[in-house]
């Protein structure tokens, strides 16, 4: 489980120039959920949304400019994922309505996909069905790591070991499953090679396809803010890139972890991350402000950004920035509407849960054949 946690974390890098790259592949079926795409597809380089599928509009669409153009460029590549985004979606939509049907029942079923056996109380509502899988690539050291992941309604239902070419069920119901896919050892190869293989080549190849936005390095602006004299003090830093960063408070120059509260990395309108931490200071004395300071981390950048705690530089609730948080905003509804809303997991203690973000997908990137479905 040590390997999984490290791949499902949040790329937070220590002090380094080496950078580790990613490819990943989302993919949602949801039942019950109005106004929503049954199936939707997601694919993302370095967490960036590069392209996308849905059963609505039923093809692959770059969502970003040199995605678009490598598909433009190369019809063939297009439609081969095209054809995955098609074929995929009707059976993953049989595996939701046969999870649906088995809510009921205290023993496995047998059906010539999935051995799967009670998973929730209801027969109705709403019910996600999730696949994550893709790789990690250190352009320094040239480790890999990979993973296959699947869930059901936000929690951890099964995921693939690269290191034993096995399963893992977390849950008890899925333990038949698990036995069923340890036999198959030649699928389990065949993910070994893709993850191992054919997923960081691609890896390398959409990062120079993309390189003058994948690449690149910006610094972003640090603010100390403040709502009120007994709000929390907020480090905000805004207009990052890549959002591969981790920014902390320290008092005499070590890192602190009680009193403070972490932000999510968000979008901005312009393609740039922004993230904050707060501190509480209800139990700091005027005296002791200077022990304390912010720091932001950019990961590949060697120097990081040092913001003292100043009173006389602190922006109160009438003077926070409407740039930032208005580029917030629109970044993420700009980011929604790339997705058309899916549901992807997000890291939290030891399980799982449905997020709202937004990424897009290159369909699944290799020839492999898909472990889940055959």
């Amino acid at each position: 489980m040590k390997t999984m946690e490290l791949v499902f974390l949040l790329i937070f890098f220590p002090v380094t120039l080496s950078v580790k790259h990613s490819l990943k592949l989302l993919v949602t079926t949801s039942s019950g959920v109005k106004n929503f795409p049954d199936y939707v597809v997601v694919g993302l380089v370095d967490e960036v949304p590069t392209g996308y599928c849905d059963s609505i509009i039923n093809t692959v669409e770059g969502k970003q400019d040199w995605s678009q153009k490598m598909f433009e460029d190369d019809p063939q590549h297009l439609e081969w994922y095209t054809q995955r985004c098609l074929l995929h979606q009707y059976e993953y939509k049989d595996q939701i309505d046969i999870l649906k049907q088995q809510l009921n029942q205290t023993e496995a079923t047998c059906n010539p996909l999935w051995d799967l056996t009670l998973l929730s109380d209801s027969l109705s509502g709403v019910h996600i069905f999730q696949k994550m899988n893709g790789c990690e690539w250190d352009d320094e050291t040239g480790e890999v790591n990979g993973f296959v992941q699947y869930g059901y309604d936000g929690e951890d239902f099964i995921a693939f070991d690269l290191k034993t070419l096995t399963w893992i069920a977390p849950k008890q119901q899925a333990v038949i499953t698990k036995h069923k896919w340890d036999k198959d050892r030649a699928q389990n190869e065949r993910w070994n090679y893709y993850l191992t293989q054919q997923c960081p080549e691609l890896v390398k190849r959409y990062l120079d396809l993309g390189k003058s936005s994948l690449l690149r390095t910006e610094l972003p602006s640090v603010s100390l803010l403040q709502k009120t004299p007994s709000s929390p003090v907020s480090c905000h830093a805004t207009g990052l890139y890549p959002h591969r960063a981790m920014m902390f408070w320290r008092k005499d120059g070590e890192e602190l972890h009680e009193d403070v509260e972490h932000g999510e990395i968000l979008p901005n309108h312009d393609g740039s991350f922004q993230m904050s931490v707060d501190l509480n200071l209800s139990s700091v004395t005027p005296e002791d402000w200077r022990r304390y300071e912010c720091v932001f981390h950019l990961s590949g950048v060697k120097d990081d950004i040092v913001t003292k705690l100043d009173k006389a530089v602190i922006r109160t609730n009438c003077e926070f920035p409407a740039g930032p948080v208005i580029g917030g905003v629109v970044g993420l509804l700009l980011l929604a509407v790339c997705i058309t809303g899916v549901f992807i997991w997000r890291r939290r203690d030891n399980g799982f849960r449905p997020a709202n973000s937004s990424d897009s997908s290159s369909s699944d990137p290799s020839s492999v054949k898909d472990a889940a479905l055959n």
